[in-house]
């Protein structure tokens, strides 16, 4: 007789809810918890008194990144990271491994646009590069997690 314990069963619902999925559709649903969740990380650094202006390289003065910015940008940048999944999972011999690897190595080098912003201010560097780990924390293992499931 086995014993299933609520933890095991919540474990057992969403990786059913996941590979019952399309990887596309698993993306979308990842991108938009995963913006939700960086929006809400900007707007706590907003009421923290984070000024919220960025400059684009060769811009002569930072502009206001304004409310739903950071929602704006994980959703517009998810888009190559949703393809690749779809991708990955039609023609990867290990799609998870090639799409976790492949996205870390994408959000360490999207880290340098933060850093090098010129006249934005030291913690709103902080608060950009920050939301790239947050937004990259919630996509890539729930998109890695279907990924696993995929048979051929």
């Amino acid at each position: 007789m086995s014993v299933t314990t609520p933890q095991s069963q919540v474990q057992r619902n969403e990786s059913g809810l996941l590979t019952a999925r399309p990887v596309w559709l698993v993306g979308i649903l990842a991108t938009l918890a995963g913006a939700v969740v960086t929006e809400g990380f900007a707007l706590v650094a907003r009421a923290a008194g984070v000024p919220m202006e960025a400059a684009s390289p060769g811009a002569t003065e930072a502009a206001e990144i304004p409310v739903g910015g950071f929602f704006g940008g994980v959703l517009f940048w998810s888009v190559a990271g949703i393809v690749l999944a779809v991708v990955l999972a039609r023609w990867a011999k290990r799609p998870a491994r090639t799409f976790t690897v492949t996205t870390v190595v994408l959000t360490a080098l999207s880290l340098a646009g933060p850093a090098v912003a010129p006249h934005t201010a030291g913690s709103t560097r902080i608060v950009l590069a920050v939301s790239h780990v947050v937004a990259a924390a919630v996509i890539v293992p729930l998109l890695a997690r279907r990924l696993s499931h995929v048979r051929r």
